[in-house]
């Protein structure tokens, strides 16, 4: 078993696809990287005080528009031409613009806040991941049915399951092993950014714990992605089967479904997508909200039907449909002809 082992690991990383799918990952995240430090700026006294002149400089700049319209209504007047279809009462005097409606902050450049939004980083970085994960998954076990590489292998240890979920373990412990180490240096870079081109914000125990909790959540669906497309690959005995089954899912749940739904008007249609149980996953709830409800003419304001997507649900519908997707794989193993 040992030698299995170690057999399916050389022969995981000298694949090409492999090879090929970790190059575009670390490409992918660096640019991210990059891309990020370069559009974050640190902000200090002579930011703030250029944000401040720019500020200044706009309202001076509507004042003397506001003050060019009410002379213009007020030379129209005196010609006595009838000025109240096309300027406000009085000219609109008292309509116009006050210093403290120009705020610095929106003339300040782009400055990233680790605290605030590394949250939305970690679903990045997953999203990215799962991408590699699915196409090294599928084409780990998808080519050498398809080359005959896997029947060589069963002639040589003919225990079918033995095979199967060695090779899945292989796989599945190699995408762990990526992904913490990618996972961490992701972290690092973007504390960098935070650090040295930004602010890292006040964080705590608790803020460090909340995102060691989501980066789990998103190396847990990295596994279930990679998992499934192992499976689907090893039903279909080819990656194509893999790669189509998802482009025909996300087909059908984002495209095919969100107008069948629409026309039929089916109330909180989005629970029926992927992408609100992925959503779901990582924000831990995904508020859908129903906004055909409302009737302004009763009390005259909104508060629309709300229905909640958990993180406990999206962890079912992904559980289920992993389990699916294996046990098939194991029923068709063990019955069909690999000769």
């Amino acid at each position: 078993m040992k030698g299995l082992v170690r057999a399916e690991f050389r022969r995981l990383f000298k694949r090409r696809v492999t090879r090929l799918m970790l190059g575009l990952l670390v490409l992918a995240l660096g640019t991210i990287i990059t891309a990020f430090s370069l559009a974050s700026h640190k902000i200090g006294p002579s930011e703030l005080a250029a944000a401040e002149t720019k500020a200044q400089s706009a309202y001076e700049t509507q004042l003397r528009y506001h003050e060019q319209g009410v002379a213009e209504c007020e030379a129209a007047k005196a010609r006595g031409e009838n000025v109240n279809e096309q300027y406000p009462p009085d000219c609109g005097r008292e309509f116009g613009p006050q210093r403290e409606q120009f705020d610095a902050e929106w003339f300040l450049p782009y400055e990233f806040n680790f605290h605030d939004e590394f949250g939305i980083f970690i679903s990045v970085f997953a999203g990215i991941v799962a991408l590699a994960a699915y196409i090294i998954g599928a084409s780990f076990v998808g080519a050498e049915w398809h080359s005959g590489g896997m029947m060589n292998l069963l002639l040589w240890r003919p225990k079918r399951l033995s095979v199967l979920f060695t090779k899945l373990g292989v796989l599945l412990t190699s995408v762990l092993g990526v992904s913490l180490a990618l996972g961490t240096l992701w972290t690092i870079a973007l504390w960098l950014i935070g650090k040295f081109d930004g602010q890292t914000g006040k964080m705590t125990q608790g803020t460090w714990e909340s995102f060691a909790i989501s980066g789990a959540r998103g190396i847990g669906l990295v596994l279930a992605v990679a998992a499934i497309a192992y499976g689907l690959a090893s039903v279909g005995r080819h990656t194509a089967m893999a790669l189509g089954v998802a482009i025909g899912a996300g087909v059908i749940s984002e495209i095919g479904l969100r107008i069948a739904l629409d026309i039929a008007g089916v109330k909180f249609a989005d629970r029926y997508y992927l992408s609100t149980y992925a959503m779901a996953w990582f924000e831990k709830k995904w508020t859908l909200e129903d906004w055909n409800a409302c009737n302004f003419s009763i009390s005259g304001e909104c508060k629309p039907d709300v229905f909640v997507v958990t993180w406990q649900q999206s962890a079912l519908v992904f559980g289920l449909g992993t389990a699916v997707v294996l046990i098939a794989a194991t029923w068709l193993m063990r019955r069909r002809d690999v000769t």
